[in-house]
C-alpha cells in the first residue's frame, strides 16, 4: 500500500494545506473570472487538502468562501453582491441555463462544496435565493483525489469549469483548469500514489505549464537518517 504523507500532525503549508515537499503555492495565481464566484463550504471540508472549495479562493480572483454548519442558519444578506443581476446555484437537480443569460459579470455563482449527501441539506437552505442551474457535464472527472459515485459526478471546481465553457469563456477556463490539475497532481504525490500521479501527469498539460515546480518536486532530498 502506498504511504501517504498527509497525516494528522504532518507539517503543512498554511495556504495550500499540503506538506512543504509538495507545496504548490509558488505556481498559484489569482486568475480573473468572468462570473462572480462564491463557495458554500461544509465545515467538514474546511481543512481537507483535497478540497477544491479551498482551492477556488486561492486561484479565482474575487471568490469568497462561506462556512456551512447545519446548526447555524444562513443569512441571505451575507451573500449579497449588489453588482449582480442573478444568483445561480449549481446543482444537478436544477434547470438548464437560460437561453439569454445576463452578462457574465452580472452573474453570481454559488458552488456547494460538500459530499453529495451533505449538499442536499445545504441546497434546502439556499434554493430559494436564486436560480438552480444544472450544466451539461459529460466525460470523466479529473478529480482523482476522491472516488466519484457515478460517471456524472464532478468536483465543485470542475462544475465552475463547465459553467465557463457553457457561457463561452474557454479562454478564462484554461488557466483555471491548469491550477485545478496541478492541485490534483500534487495531492496524489503527497499521498504516495506515485504511479497514479505519473499517469495523471502524462494526460495533463501541467508538466508543460509548470516545469520549474515539477523539477523541484523531482529533486532528490537528503535522507536525514543516512550515515
Amino acid at each position: 500500500m502506498a504511504r501517504s504523507v498527509v497525516l494528522q500532525g504532518t507539517d503543512r503549508c498554511s495556504r495550500c494545506e499540503l506538506p512543504p515537499r509538495w507545496c504548490i503555492c509558488a505556481a498559484q495565481r489569482a486568475e480573473p473570472c468572468p462570473v462572480q464566484v462564491d463557495v458554500l463550504q461544509h465545515v467538514l471540508e474546511a481543512h481537507r487538502p483535497s478540497s477544491t472549495g479551498n482551492l477556488i479562493p486561492r486561484v479565482v480572483a474575487g471568490a469568497r468562501v462561506f462556512p456551512y454548519r447545519r446548526e447555524r442558519p444562513l443569512v441571505r444578506a451575507e451573500f449579497t453582491r449588489p453588482e449582480v443581476d442573478e444568483l445561480w446555484i449549481l446543482h444537478p437537480h436544477g434547470e438548464e441555463p437560460p437561453a439569454n443569460p445576463p452578462l457574465s459579470n452580472r452573474i453570481q455563482v454559488l458552488l456547494l462544496d460538500a459530499s453529495w449527501a451533505q449538499a442536499g441539506g445545504m441546497l434546502t437552505q439556499v434554493q430559494d435565493w436564486g436560480r438552480r442551474v444544472r450544466l451539461p457535464m459529460v466525460g470523466t472527472s479529473r478529480y482523482a483525489l476522491r472516488a466519484q459515485n457515478g460517471s456524472d459526478r464532478f468536483s465543485s471546481f470542475e462544475a465552475l469549469l463547465f459553467l465557463l465553457a457553457a457561457l463561452g469563456h474557454a479562454a478564462a477556463a484554461a488557466p483555471l483548469r491548469l491550477q485545478f490539475e496541478l492541485h490534483v497532481y500534487a495531492g496524489l504525490c503527497s499521498r504516495g500514489r506515485k504511479a497514479e500521479a505519473e499517469a495523471y501527469l502524462a494526460d495533463s498539460p501541467v508538466a508543460a505549464a509548470f516545469p520549474e515546480l515539477l523539477a523541484e518536486f523531482a529533486r532528490k532530498r537528503p535522507n536525514p537518517g543516512a550515515k
